[in-house]
């Protein structure tokens, strides 16, 4: 039970530490929207979403004003589109017509992004796979809240390198058909390995098909709060950094669960899970990179930032799983380079590299986020950069993504605006050595040894 003292408290992390719950999200199945016909499954598709979620948005502006909790964003997710709509669609024209749909119903309800435009081949892909991954450029650059994502391997079943080829090549015509707009489809498409089945956060967010018919997930976010903490603590040992990270990450999450509870009631849906994720944005005081250096590192990028992040990611999960029963999605540090001012702070001064990135997703939640390469950077030189990100989450058995936005007509040297919580990004230098003849090959990469559990 969540007492007043807790609200009080909460307030306080609000008012002076930027803490806020980034989403609300409802994840509807569309399963029984399928239909052999495309003008059916569209009707069965628009009709379902805003009747269940025509409340969504009222009802998260009532507890926000009534708690006095911040709440960014009100969103949907929906089952992976390849499944609802391979009955009816025989081409990526046909899906198009879906993700139409899904911004129509996203307007009608008023949330800001709908994810879920998604395939889920770890291990092949169907006619409606691949005919859904071909439609993504033009179906990113159609819509205006419709978000991709791609499921490309998994520890149980390797990485589909035939998925990782073809995704480079879609993210390079995602840029060029959102070049008008600095590319910004890119910026809702993201690739995965280990997708979670309940992420509440865009662009990656779809509703599992191991999920209720509907169901409310919460994401808090809290950068701001646990770099307050860690001021009160600077030059004590290790034992306290830890114990004070993971104390903030309980109160957070409590935040977080009593809106979940709350959204749940009023809207008469399940209540599925808090996802704890330091999640920054450009604002000055909501930074991952700040509380990292907080801990004694003069910049992000610097030896000792791997460790440091480590140490954090896995403290928010312990003090996460302490305050609810149901801790989930990604729960850890996002490290989204255009939307944190101290990861943007730190490529300028040269601390931070695409290859430092890497290593660090290795401990974080997700993996290369928002990160603004040169728009002449090769379809081949991407697939290699997913295929690397798929063997960390493969190996380690964690979720890893990897969200590029090659900028058409940007170079390194330039800057590139997104706007909003998406920021602004100085273009990063990106390895030109070729993997053309390895990405090439096709077929599959085993899944490692250790995957075999039973």
């Amino acid at each position: 039970m969540i007492n007043i003292f807790e609200v009080y408290e909460t307030n306080k992390m609000i008012e002076q530490e930027m803490l806020d719950v980034r989403t609300i999200t409802m994840g509807i199945s569309l399963l029984d929207c399928c239909d052999s016909d495309l003008n059916t499954v569209n009707r069965n598709i628009y009709d379902k979403i805003t009747r269940v979620a025509k409340d969504l948005v009222s009802v998260g502006r009532d507890i926000e004003r009534e708690y006095g909790i911040p709440i960014v964003n009100k969103r949907i997710s929906v089952t992976p589109i390849a499944l609802v709509g391979g009955p009816a669609c025989h081409s990526p024209e046909d899906f198009v017509t879906i993700a139409k749909t899904l911004d129509k119903a996203a307007k009608t309800t008023g949330v800001n992004f709908l994810g879920g435009y998604s395939a889920l081949v770890s291990k092949g892909m169907t006619p409606a796979d691949e005919n859904l991954i071909r439609s993504i450029p033009l179906a990113l650059a159609s819509t205006e809240r419709v978000c991709s994502s791609v499921n490309i391997g998994s520890t149980k079943t390797g990485i589909n390198m035939d998925a990782v080829k073809l995704m480079g090549e879609m993210v390079k015509e995602t840029a060029e058909a959102t070049k008008e707009n600095s590319s910004m489809g890119c910026a809702k498409l993201v690739v995965f390995c280990n997708a979670p089945d309940d992420n509440p956060f865009m662009a990656g967010a779809f509703h599992g098909v191991t999920e209720g018919d509907t169901v409310i997930h919460v994401g808090v976010s809290g950068p701001g709060v646990v770099k307050r903490a860690l001021e009160t603590v600077r030059g004590e040992n290790f034992e306290v950094l830890c114990e004070t990270v993971k104390k903030t990450a309980f109160k957070v999450t409590r935040a977080g669960q009593l809106v979940a509870q709350e959204a749940s009631q009023r809207l008469g849906v399940p209540f599925g899970i808090v996802d704890l994720s330091l999640a920054p944005t450009p604002s000055v005081g909501d930074s991952v990179a700040e509380i990292l250096e907080e801990m004694g590192l003069e910049s992000v990028g610097a030896p000792g930032t791997t460790a440091a992040l480590a140490l954090l990611n896995d403290q928010v999960k312990k003090g996460g799983v302490m305050a609810s029963s149901f801790v989930g999605g990604l729960s850890g540090a996002f490290l989204p380079v255009s939307e944190d001012q101290g990861m943007i702070d730190a490529v300028n001064r040269g601390a931070l590299t695409i290859e430092k990135l890497e290593a660090m997703t290795c401990v974080c939640s997700v993996g290369l986020d928002m990160i603004a390469i040169p728009g002449t950077t090769s379809a081949a030189t991407i697939s290699g950069i997913i295929a690397d990100e798929a063997a960390i989450g493969m190996i380690n058995q964690k979720t890893t993504a990897v969200r590029l936005i090659p900028v058409v007509g940007k170079d390194v040297g330039d800057t590139v605006e997104f706007g909003g919580l998406l920021g602004y990004a100085p273009i990063q230098r990106v390895n030109t050595f070729g993997c053309e003849d390895f990405i090439n090959r096709g077929g599959r990469i085993p899944a490692p040894i250790h995957s075999f559990k039973n």
